[in-house]
């Protein structure tokens, strides 16, 4: 008669490491970050605000003026064909601009046509929601 070895009793916990492993390689390389560019400004306040897509095309407009997509300075009459480029490449037609509260209203509305000509089908500025 021979003998058999015993079987030992257990779980194999390998693949399930593998497959958490796969898992996270896979979370972190489709999640999206939004990154703004690094200005300082004070946004206005709006009691009607609501939550913005992050996906959007971002226009940025500082305090003195200067125009930003994303971090890179355009000058004004550069945006309308950068914004149309960026549209063509996503998937979004969402443009968002973040301009300083004292951003003069003629450069504001001026940002808002160049976008609208672009192609834009909505362009919505950002604002902080104001408390009340």
């Amino acid at each position: 008669m021979s003998r058999e070895a015993p079987e030992e009793d257990g779980i194999d916990i390998s693949p399930l490491i593998d497959v958490v492993f796969i898992l996270l390689i896979f979370f972190m390389v489709s999640t999206t970050f939004v990154k703004d560019a690094q200005l300082e400004l004070q946004r206005p306040s709006a009691q009607s605000a609501e939550a913005a897509d992050s996906k959007s095309v971002r226009v940025s407009i500082d305090r003195q003026g200067a125009i930003y997509l994303g971090e890179e300075s355009i000058r004004l009459w550069m945006l309308q064909s950068r914004v149309r480029e960026d549209l063509r490449s996503s998937s979004q037609s969402t443009v968002l601009i973040i301009a300083d509260r004292s951003t003069p209203t003629e450069l504001l509305i001026d940002v808002v046509d160049q976008c609208r000509l672009a192609g834009a089908k909505d362009v919505g500025v950002i604002t902080d929601k104001e408390n009340g």
